[in-house]
């Protein structure tokens, strides 16, 4: 195993030297082979993600294939301007000379996807890369084998082979990878693993950029429209079963709307449950993690456990006050289990959330611009939703990323361009005008004269 991945890097890195990832044209073609294998491969893709997670094939479409051809599309759309050279102003000490910066792709890069998303977690980031002009490998997850094994056959069909391999298997594949020298390796998944990513990339000063996860809270303030961010809620949390990084963790709702939203956010759960096609849980290992976390949690379930152990479909649960040292509120949930905690105010609501590591994301419910201030400006996450939920991973141009435990670094659209790349930074000065008096012993008149054009 070790001779195998030695080698793919050595074949990745020569064709890197070729030169050919550089040229824009070939990002192209790449970008569009995206576009492609998506658009030819959409029923094969779908039915790889139902038998993997069981997702019904508009949600596969939604979250997965029409993102992932979203970045793509973005990135051709784009690419001349953010491999564009930019100018730099040049002191006067330093004239006549002329400065700009430069992107540069950074070589051979792994990127390694989690199973909620196999699909769109693999192809996004791949996207950036490619974008960027990089060779790379793709680690698909081993939770979601159809997924996996759809992505290593078709990838060599529309990407260079050269330039773009795909590694299947499971722990023993993925420590073999990250004990190679990278340019950048770009994980998504658990804290826990980022961890071990890390401390692999440092033996090599590899930089990374680790896409975790955490407990993303959700505000609602009394003056929220309740019925529409009940409804919202409801759809955040059984999409894709819970299994989404930027789900809604908890709430946090205002004690003057706490009774009233409760019962509404379990009205359209219930709805929900009944009327939309559920995915299940990823395997029999996190539905007995998840029923874990409802044991002992010390609050009142509003909603009735109800789990189907042939199709790993769990229904969705609201619990109402749970102790917040439980482990429903010191684990990440990624599952449908919706704990409810009322606050005396936004205030109160502001002080749990800086209590306890930064979030991925955080969402907020008010008509008031000033709540939507006050909350923008004293916490922190990595990023931020006001009035709707997890739609903000869909905007192409904004960045993607954590903040504290929850992640380092981002991708998305021109975030992930310059993930990817190096900034170089260059001088050039003619040499035609190479005066004595710039070298030592440098006269007093010329000393005076700098120190007066540069006012010091």
């Amino acid at each position: 195993m070790s001779t195998d991945v030695a080698a793919t890097i050595d074949r990745l890195r020569a064709t890197y030297d070729t030169g050919r990832t550089t040229d824009l044209g070939w990002r192209k073609r790449q970008l569009q082979g995206v576009i492609d294998l998506l658009k030819d491969n959409e029923e094969r893709l779908s039915e790889a993600l139902s038998a993997d997670l069981g997702k019904p094939p508009f949600d596969s479409w939604l979250t997965e294939l029409n993102l992932v051809k979203d970045e793509a599309a973005h990135a051709i759309k784009h690419l001349g301007g953010w491999a564009k050279k930019t100018k730099h102003a040049v002191p006067i000490v330093v004239q006549p000379a002329q400065a700009w910066t430069e992107p540069q792709p950074l070589g051979a890069v792994l990127i390694i996807a989690p199973w909620n998303y196999p699909l769109q977690l693999l192809l996004a980031p791949a996207v950036a890369a490619l974008a960027a002009g990089n060779v790379m490998v793709l680690k698909p997850s081993e939770l979601a084998p159809a997924t996996s094994a759809a992505i290593a056959d078709l990838v060599p069909r529309y990407l260079d082979p050269e330039a773009v391999v795909v590694v299947e298997g499971g722990v023993a594949e993925t420590t073999e990878l990250l004990a190679q020298p990278w340019d950048h390796i770009l994980y998504t998944g658990s804290t826990r693993v980022g961890q071990v990513v890390m401390e692999a990339a440092a033996k090599h000063l590899t930089p990374v950029t680790l896409e975790l996860g955490g407990k993303s809270p959700t505000i609602i303030a009394a003056d929220a429209d309740l019925k529409v961010a009940a409804k919202r809620v409801a759809w955040a949390k059984i999409l894709n079963a819970g299994q989404t990084c930027i789900a809604p963790d908890y709430l946090l709702v205002e004690k003057a709307v706490s009774e009233k939203f409760t019962s509404m956010v379990v009205d359209e759960l219930a709805t929900f449950r009944d009327k939309a096609p559920a995915t299940s849980i990823v395997n029999e290992q996190h539905l007995d993690r998840l029923e874990g976390l409802l044991e002992g949690h010390g609050g009142e379930e509003l909603l009735p456990r109800k789990t189907d152990r042939d199709t790993r479909v769990m229904a969705p649960v609201v619990v109402r006050q749970p102790d917040p040292a439980s482990a429903v509120m010191q684990e990440e949930i990624f599952g449908p289990i919706l704990p409810v905690i009322t606050v005396d105010s936004i205030d109160e609501a502001i002080s749990f959330i800086k209590a306890r590591p930064r979030p991925l994301t955080l969402y907020l419910f008010t008509s008031s611009d000033r709540t939507e201030r006050k909350v923008l400006d004293e916490t922190h996450a990595g990023s931020v939703c006001i009035n709707h939920l997890v739609y903000q991973a869909a905007v192409t141009s904004l960045p993607f990323g954590g903040v504290g435990p929850s992640g380092m670094g981002s991708y998305h659209g021109k975030a992930g361009f310059d993930t990817f790349s190096h900034t170089k930074s260059v001088l050039k000065r003619p040499t035609r005008m190479d005066p004595g008096f710039v070298y030592p012993p440098y006269p007093a008149r010329v000393q005076k004269i700098l120190k007066l054009i540069t006012r010091w």
